[in-house]
């Protein structure tokens, strides 16, 4: 109600929405759009783990430009926008600008991959195991956290699958916005991509070779 007041002309999707009336999808392709996840991270919601948030992006001509992912169990929040930056609120209420790391070599770099069982299932395991051994360390932070972690500059490379457009699209402007990239794994990043890259940018070309299944 907050977002239709704000922006009337705007469509509104989200994933409890979508589920329970597809053809919402299909205001993806609206100039202006709302793109909402109401609770990122709802596994760990239901099992009492503080990693889950709010996700709320506003799309404009099918590209995701500024969002808010809110974190209220972790105290945090973070938002970006075109010529404005990307920001993080930490837990004692103080406003910072965030950045990604200046990383440059896979053996030097952090990677958050998620669930293994998905990397399996989606015929990338044994690139995410050759990765691992080449980078400095491998951690499964979850969800949109690995996320603000890299764009924080805490993480160097994140990557993960089996997403869909409305667990992505608030994680996308706080990423570039903190100069970092995001891609689909094998390409370019669409609302139908299910599989994605994200990176400090300097490392996304060698991350996107390793991950290759060519």
């Amino acid at each position: 109600e907050g977002l239709a007041k704000l922006l009337p002309e705007a469509a509104i999707v989200g994933e409890e929405a979508c589920e329970a009336n597809p053809a919402l999808m299909d205001r993806l392709g609206d100039a202006l759009c709302w793109i909402i996840d109401p609770i990122d991270g709802t596994a760990n919601y239901l099992r009492g783990v503080p990693v889950w948030a709010t996700l709320i992006a506003l799309s404009i001509d099918q590209k995701p430009v500024l969002s808010v992912v809110s974190a209220p169990a972790l105290g945090r929040r973070w938002w970006a926008a075109p010529g404005v930056g990307a920001f993080t609120r930490d837990v004692d209420g103080s406003v910072r600008a965030i950045t990604v790391s200046g990383i440059s070599e896979l053996e030097n770099a952090s990677l958050s991959y998620n669930n293994l069982q998905l990397w399996d299932s989606y015929g990338y395991l044994d690139q995410l195991m050759a990765m691992s051994r080449q980078v400095w360390r491998t951690r499964a932070y979850g969800d949109f956290l690995s996320y603000m972690y890299l764009a924080e500059g805490s993480v160097d490379i994140v990557a993960e699958h089996d997403l869909k457009i409305y667990d992505i699209a608030a994680l996308v402007p706080i990423v570039e916005q903190a100069g970092g990239m995001f891609s689909a794994i094998d390409g370019e990043l669409t609302p139908d991509t299910s599989s994605v890259l994200a990176t400090n940018g300097r490392l996304h070309e060698a991350a996107a070779l390793a991950f290759s299944r060519d």
